[in-house]
């Protein structure tokens, strides 16, 4: 059986499937962000939303802080050289890529 599609319908169909093309690395970059952001919002209850710490915490604020600095924070914590309550074992559940992803994510946060 063949569809036979009038030459407007045609044009609205390429436009369409042209126009999803596009939106496709949008959408993967959107999920992208969605899933650093919600990696780094595990780290919230302690160091703030966005990682904006309340001033005179006693748990530092994350927000602006270099990307290589956190990453090499939170892989002192996961070895275990950097003393810690709990963020040696909070920094063990994260792979290496999902260290640099929350590392990313505060760097781009404002203090």
């Amino acid at each position: 059986m063949r569809i036979s599609f009038t030459r407007p319908l045609r044009a609205a169909l390429m436009v369409a499937m042209l126009a999803g093309v596009g939106l496709a690395p949008a959408a993967a970059q959107d999920a992208k962000a969605l899933q650093q952001k919600a990696l780094a919002a595990t780290c919230a209850n302690c160091h703030g939303t966005q990682g904006q710490a309340v001033p005179n915490a006693a748990v530092p604020g994350l927000a602006g802080l270099p990307a290589a600095y956190v990453v090499e924070q939170m892989k002192a914590f996961k070895a275990g050289t950097r003393p810690a309550t709990v963020m040696h074992q909070l920094a063990r559940g994260y792979s290496d890529a999902q260290i640099e992803a929350i590392a990313a994510y505060y760097a781009a946060q404002k203090k």
